[in-house]
């Protein structure tokens, strides 16, 4: 197998997406991840841009990675000066790295409309910067940006930039199509010719650094990979400015399952997803579910053939295992389910039932009824794990709501006031709370009315509340779906409320959900190994 390095820029390229910011400690978190990953290059920003960069740099030198290159990344000098006086470069060899990441223009547009010189004098910035770091000890990767427009424009210049780093002593010549709009087969075309016109001896190394703005990024890499490059220059998820950067979780299993390039162990490898979701997390950005190879959907499967075929055989509908990029086969239930898809539920949830059991047509029957009313219950499990066990008789009535107030007032700090009418044991409990809007209140006093005869529930708390508007044409009449994730700090789950009222759908997923804690998740059932 080919070897592929992959070179991870969501420190710095990636941190560019609008709305995205990353504390010194958020850094520090994805760079251990990523080093135990085991990516081999890790850029970690701009040393002297801002102060967050160079603190991260210091606290590497502190506490080094294990075994990934840690690259600080720059521009060469400024039009005029010279790279031994440059500030800018001093910043970068204060970083002490021993890589650094230094790009440069390709295209004559930029040279004379965004540094505003000449031609030469860019030649002599790209030779004097590379020169000037190697002399500092430094290795350095050239990142020849806007290569294929420049290429494109006036390839004789944009030739004459790469060879004066080749001549310069740069170890790395990067391709970047730093607009994102080149199509794949120019890339194929333009990186097999290039390489054979400036290295036909094949001695240096090549890599390729795609943006996404035509929604090509992934498809550009793997291009420029057949075309001859060997280092590849992405960020997770693909984050990165305006459409993101090439994304490193479909690009490395994309090489390695399907075109037999080496870019990761096959024990990193299945560590891919759980590394997607960690960033997700850190740099608060809510994980794309359909994201290929890592998202939560990838390798779900909702209609009850393709469900029927999956049991049988994997292979009919997913194109590689799951587990080899650390992903789950999900079964959704919905109203294109069938018997199968009910059956891998149960078995999933620890019932047991048959196709030919009548209560499992029962459980589909009531399934389809109720998400043609407006449940949704691929995401809400919990629920249906509830619709379940009462068909099997496996349920007992907790408690009863007689009824319930919520006053909603703008002069009060908490806004909210619920009063509840509980019945257990045949006993009535009333109790009223204050909320932060009416629906915490009203969680509050059923919790309140409860506690007393189930103790547990003082473990147990809500960590979502979403709405959907099922029917906007209705207007304020519309149905309304609720969706509520509860979690007793070792599980989760999200269980649903459907109404035309919104706090009889709010009160329907709360109950849910404590009902569902009770009967199933009791902390007292529960061991620490199942804490995720």
């Amino acid at each position: 197998m080919k070897q592929i390095q992959i070179y991870d820029t969501t420190l710095r390229d990636g941190a560019q997406r609008e709305g995205l910011t990353l504390a010194v400690e958020d850094k520090l978190k994805i760079a251990r991840q990523l080093d135990k990953l085991g990516i081999p290059w890790i850029e970690g920003g701009w040393p002297g841009a801002n102060p967050k960069d160079g603190e991260f740099f210091r606290r590497l030198q502190l506490e080094p990675l294990t075994q990934a290159e840690v690259v600080a990344f720059c521009s060469t000098r400024r039009p005029g000066g010279l790279a031994a006086e440059d500030k800018m470069l001093a910043a970068i060899l204060a970083a002490g790295t021993k890589w650094i990441t230094i790009f440069g223009k390709s295209w004559d547009l930029h040279v004379t409309e965004g540094l505003k010189t000449n031609l030469g004098e860019n030649l002599e910035m790209i030779r004097d910067s590379i020169e000037y770091l190697i002399s500092q000890g430094r290795r350095v990767i050239y990142d020849a940006e806007h290569w294929f427009d420049g290429y494109k424009a006036n390839p004789e210049y944009a030739l004459q930039t790469l060879q004066t780093a080749i001549d310069a002593g740069a170890d790395w010549l990067v391709f970047c199509d730093t607009n994102g709009g080149t199509l794949p087969q120019d890339i194929t075309r333009i990186v097999a010719e290039v390489i054979d016109r400036v290295d036909p001896t094949k001695q240096l190394q090549f890599g390729i650094h795609p943006h996404n703005d035509c929604e090509l990024a992934v498809a550009n890499a793997i291009a420029a990979v057949t075309s001859g490059v060997t280092m590849v220059q992405g960020t997770i998820n693909g984050y990165g400015e305006r459409c993101g950067n090439a994304n490193l979780c479909s690009i490395i299993p994309n090489l390695q399952l399907k075109l037999d390039y080496s870019c990761l162990t096959e024990a990193n490898l299945t560590r891919l997803t759980q590394v997607s979701r960690f960033v997700s997390e850190v740099v608060n950005v809510a994980p794309n579910d359909y994201a290929a190879f890592v998202g939560k959907c990838a390798f779900s499967h909702k209609g009850g053939i393709h469900v029927s075929a999956v049991e049988r055989n994997p292979l009919t509908y997913e194109h590689i295992a799951p587990t080899q990029v650390g992903n789950e086969r999900r079964i959704a239930i919905s109203e294109q389910s069938g018997l199968s898809n009910v059956l891998i539920k149960a078995s999933e949830m620890g019932l047991t039932l048959t196709k030919e059991d009548p209560r499992t047509r029962q459980i589909l029957a009531k399934l389809k009824q109720l998400e043609y009313q407006g449940y949704q219950f691929e995401g809400a499990e919990a629920s249906f794990e509830l619709l379940m066990r009462e068909i099997l008789g496996q349920t007992s009535t907790l408690f009863t709501i007689q009824g319930f107030q919520v006053h909603c007032s703008i002069a009060t700090q908490h806004h909210s006031l619920a009063t509840v009418k509980v019945t257990v044991d045949g006993q009535n409990i009333l109790a009223a709370a204050e909320g932060n809007g009416p629906v915490s209140a009203l969680d509050t006093a059923l919790r309140k009315a409860l506690s007393q005869f189930y103790p547990e529930l003082t473990n147990c708390y809500l960590t979502d509340y979403k709405v959907r508007i099922i029917d906007g044409a209705a207007g304020t009449s519309a149905v309304t779906r609720v969706l509520v994730e509860s979690s007793n700090g070792i599980h989760r789950w999200t269980t649903i409320g459907v109404s035309d009222n919104i706090l009889e759908a709010s009160y329907q997923a709360v109950a849910q959900g404590i009902e569902y804690g009770l009967l199933v998740k009791s902390p007292q059932t529960c061991s620490l190994v199942d804490l995720k």
